[in-house]
């Protein structure tokens, strides 16, 4: 039996429905849904995605029995209409439409009105009275079919409407009349023939097989993959084609078009939403030819049409369970529903109607919860740049930037291009932007005192993306077509120049860049949860909010824990639902006030006791900051990694940093140099760093874990329930952890011991070496092995692949567009390579120790795809920064509801 490849609707009945999205596309299987629960729609046909398909994998051939079976649903359709193809008596009329599983831009636009030549256009005129309307549709159609279909610019048809308008002294074009939009008509086919080298076609069925086939086509533009690509949209086998009868808005007073959302998309309040227009065709409304009126106006202008408008939009929102996006159109009086489909919306939108939904007893709490994605709850915690005063200064052409969205929310500020101006300047009560090739952890100061964080290198793991996101600041990395001059204290982009001092406005979560003010909107999550406003958290907003993540909670399996360095950050991740710390880098610490200075003694220190000495400068800091973290994370593990850089990272880069370290230091600038020098690594990624400086400088290790348990014992004495889980970094080989949790273990009981306190330790380790994680059963195994493990994502990811974290962005771009790569390996983990390590490392690690404690403290710890695959090898919790906290939560819920 041949495969069938078309399928209609009409009368009441369809061959197809909802389920059937894969074959139909979402347009298709609503059309056919609408149909047979009693919506009136216009009769049609569908022609699937395995069309579509089987075009891209038969060397752009079509199926040999589609010809004969889109003839079979044309004659179905023209009996259902009563009206024939190409007819002069009674012609019928079709729009062709594109239409995948999942609605995305980028596809064929629609074509109106097809089926009509200058002698149909004739007839028809003649036939219905209003030979106006017939030449308007005409026109309609030629402009459609060249620019759509053939690839003819828009512009040129619009040029000669416009001389059209001019002549005939009119504004609009529903005012110029039927001789005048003849001979526009008569301009159109000029145009076309120009354009393509051949005349319009006049054959109904031959233009509608260019149409189907430039359907077909659009699947592979450039825009439609781009859109695929970064909606992560894969596996589709492309777009189907839907043919459907015209239904005609553009016949006078009587007639009209509009769309509408069963619910506001903007704010999602209850209420019907959207626009219309007298005696037009859908084309006007969106294309903003002419202003069109709120849907609620409709109750005046067209009472009844409006109470059935209403009834219809309950009855789909019912039917289909969630917000509706819908298009109509009035014919002399009739409604007909030209589409349905789940409406797009924003975060705000999405969470409430989700809420909404719960509390009218639509949906089930699991329900809203898969609705809600993380990108929606991000609008929910940070400041947005106000969406109407952003879209206006793009049309404006203040777009400066594009990069990656590497942190939260969104800012303005004046641009500085050093860490102390930046200090400098918030000093002075300034909002500063910094701006930097890459930043280091030595700005770290100007990076708190700035609004928000822009770099020209690096990608979503990078220093600057790591550091923005844990303190939930706005940050856009690897912008790459900025030209940052340092010396002239400007940036150059897109033709314009920003200079220090001038205003721009950052959106992290595009990675926007935009020149000017503009105000951002605040969230009243953060200020009601981390800062405990009482006026905030009556919100409608903040009790969304906490309800979600409470049914989240209720669900979840996996842990969600956080990356902290600070007191500060661990309250933060704390209010957010934070269940312990995943990772604490103790290297952060270091730069905090002065502290750096007793690193760098240490790092010139010639013996073992110099370098004591100097360390031992640097462990009532390390204590203290220790002693904060426990008291904000009583009663849950917190996971310590011990240092782990490489040493370079201390030390300055340029001449005054290394002056001002001689004159501190008391030496010689020539000894400074030549420490530099001597620490210069080709590859200091994988070189004297992690677990190989503590087994080069014992000394590093003893003075560490006698910081964290000390503080372990104060926090202990006073009621706190402590649980420091010290962690070694990139071990290799498991000597290498041994050596290490000897040390660590004979310090941690001999003071525990001397201080008489019961308190509890782990020594374990991270997981970001691929050769560990192959021999993960040895490094767990026995009484020295590791008792947890934390797998790092990022430096594993680094490692596997071999690309460099800060350096992806020179190349990524033709990986995604070449395929070589889905999506940014850094930013959603790479399940088929990197995932596998993870898996086996956590089978293996717990044949070594059965019960061994496993998470990931990688930034993948608050990708939402990322927690779901976490969820399924079996991890015990992620952690991530503080502000994804409640992204993972969310995540770790669903990832439960999608296994049932």
């Amino acid at each position: 039996m041949a495969e069938k490849y078309v399928y209609s609707w009409g009368g009441g009945t369809a061959e197809g429905n909802a389920t059937m999205k894969q074959e139909l596309g979402g347009k298709g299987a609503n059309l056919a849904e609408m149909t047979t629960i009693g919506v009136p729609v216009p009769p049609g046909f569908t022609v699937s995605t395995k069309v579509c398909g089987y075009y891209y994998s038969h060397n752009e051939t079509l199926p040999s029995t589609l010809e004969a079976e889109i003839t079979e649903h044309i004659a179905r359709l023209e009996k259902n209409k009563g009206a024939t193809f190409g007819d002069l008596e009674n012609p019928l009329l079709v729009s062709v439409r594109s239409g995948a599983a999942v609605s995305m831009p980028g596809m064929m636009d629609t074509v109106l009105n097809l089926g009509l030549n200058d002698d149909v256009a004739a007839a028809m005129g003649k036939k219905i009275n209003n030979e106006r309307m017939a030449y308007d549709s005409y026109r309609r159609f030629i402009n459609m079919f060249g620019d759509v279909v053939m690839g003819v610019d828009h512009h040129k048809f619009e040029v000669k409407l416009s001389e059209a308008k001019k002549k005939a002294g009119v504004q609009n074009d529903n005012e110029l009349s039927a001789d005048e939009l003849k001979e526009v008509c008569q301009e159109y086919k000029k145009v076309y023939e120009a354009e393509t080298g051949e005349a319009f076609p006049t054959d109904a069925r031959d233009q509608l097989d260019k149409s189907i086939m430039a359907v077909i086509k659009s699947w592979m533009t450039p825009r439609a993959e781009l859109y695929r690509q970064k909606e992560k949209i894969f596996g589709l086998e492309g777009t189907a084609v839907n043919v459907q009868a015209m239904a005609f808005g553009n016949m006078g007073q009587d007639s009209g078009t509009g769309v509408a959302f069963t619910r506001d998309p903007s704010l999602g309040t209850n209420e019907f939403y959207g626009e219309f227009l007298v005696d037009a065709q859908g084309e006007d409304v969106v294309a903003g030819i002419r202003t069109p009126m709120p849907i609620k106006e409709m109750k005046t202008v067209w009472p009844d049409i409006y109470k059935e408008l209403d009834d219809i939009r309950l009855k789909l929102e019912k039917h289909y369970g969630d917000m509706q996006d819908v298009e109509f159109t009035i014919e002399k009086g009739k409604l007909y529903m030209l589409q349905t489909r789940t409406g797009k919306r924003t975060g705000l939108a999405a969470v409430k109607i989700a809420w909404d939904m719960v509390q009218e007893g639509k949906i089930s709490k699991e329900e809203a919860l898969k609705r809600i994605d993380g990108d929606h709850l991000n609008q929910l915690l940070f400041p947005i740049l106000n969406p109407s005063e952003k879209a206006s200064a793009i049309s404006d052409n203040r777009l400066f930037s594009t990069g990656l969205p590497a942190g939260p929310g969104a800012a303005t500020g004046q641009v500085v291009f050093t860490a102390d101006d930046a200090v400098a300047w918030h000093k002075q009560g300034k909002n500063v932007i910094l701006v930097r090739k890459e930043t280091s952890p030595e700005d770290v100061a100007g990076m708190a005192s700035a609004e928000a964080c822009i770099t020209s290198t690096g990608g979503m793991t990078s220093h600057a993306a790591v550091v923005a996101r844990s303190w939930g600041k706005c940050c856009v990395v690897g912008a790459g077509d900025l030209a940052i001059d340092y010396d002239a204290k400007t940036v150059t982009c897109n033709g314009m120049t920003v200079k220090e001092g001038d205003i721009l406005a950052v959106d992290g979560s595009t990675g926007e860049m935009i020149v000017g003010e503009i105000p951002t909107s605040a969230s009243p999550v953060i200020a009601g949860v981390v800062d405990g406003d009482t006026e905030a958290q009556k919100t409608e907003v903040f009790k969304m909010f906490n309800d979600i993540m409470n049914w989240a909670d209720g669900v979840k399996k996996l842990t969600v824990r956080t990356n902290a360095d600070s007191p500060r950050d661990s309250k933060v991740a704390r209010a957010l639902g934070a269940q312990g710390i995943g990772l604490c880098r103790t290297e952060h610490m270091f730069f905090e006030g002065d502290r750096v200075w007793s690193v760098r003694k240490m790092i010139l220190a010639e013996s073992e006791e110099a370098r004591k000495e100097a360390i031992a400068e640097l462990l009532p800091y390390q204590r203290e900051d220790f002693e904060g973290i426990f008291k904000e994370m009583d009663g849950y593990g917190c996971t310590i990694r011990l240092l782990d850089p490489p040493l370079h990272e201390f030390l300055p880069g340029d001449e005054a940093g290394m002056k001002e370290m001689a004159e501190r230091m008391n030496v010689d600038i020539s000894v400074v140099k030549e420490k530099i020098e001597s620490l210069h690594e080709l590859n200091p990624m994988l070189g004297h760093r992690g677990c190989r400086l503590s087994i080069t400088y014992p000394e590093i290790c003893v003075m560490q874990a006698q910081a964290i348990i000390e503080a372990a014992c104060n926090e202990a004495k006073k009621g706190t329930v402590v649980k420091p889980e010290i962690m070694v970094p990139l071990i290799g080989k498991e000597e290498e952890f041994q050596i290490l949790a000897k040390i660590i273990r004979e310090t941690a009981d001999a003071i525990i011991a001397e201080r008489g306190v019961d308190v509890s330790y782990q020594v374990g380790t991270m997981m970001e070496i691929p050769r560990a994680t192959l021999v993960a059963d040895k490094v767990s195994g026995g009484d020295a092995g590791a008792e947890f493990f934390s797998f790092g994502t990022n430096d594993l990811t680094q490692m596997t692949f071999g690309y460099s974290r800060d350096d992806i962005g020179s190349f990524l771009p033709e990986y995604l567009d070449q395929k070589i790569l889905r999506e940014d390996p850094f930013q959603s983990i790479d399940q088929e390579g990197v995932g596998y390590l993870v898996e086996r490392g956590v089978t293996l690690g717990r044949q070594g120790r059965p019960g061994l404690k496993c998470g990931v403290c990688g930034e993948h710890g608050g990708d939402p795809a990322s927690v779901k695959f976490f969820h399924g090898v079996g991890l015990d919790y992620v952690s991530c920064s503080p502000y994804r906290v409640p992204i993972a939560r969310l995540a770790a819920a669903q990832a439960v509801i999608e296994e049932k």
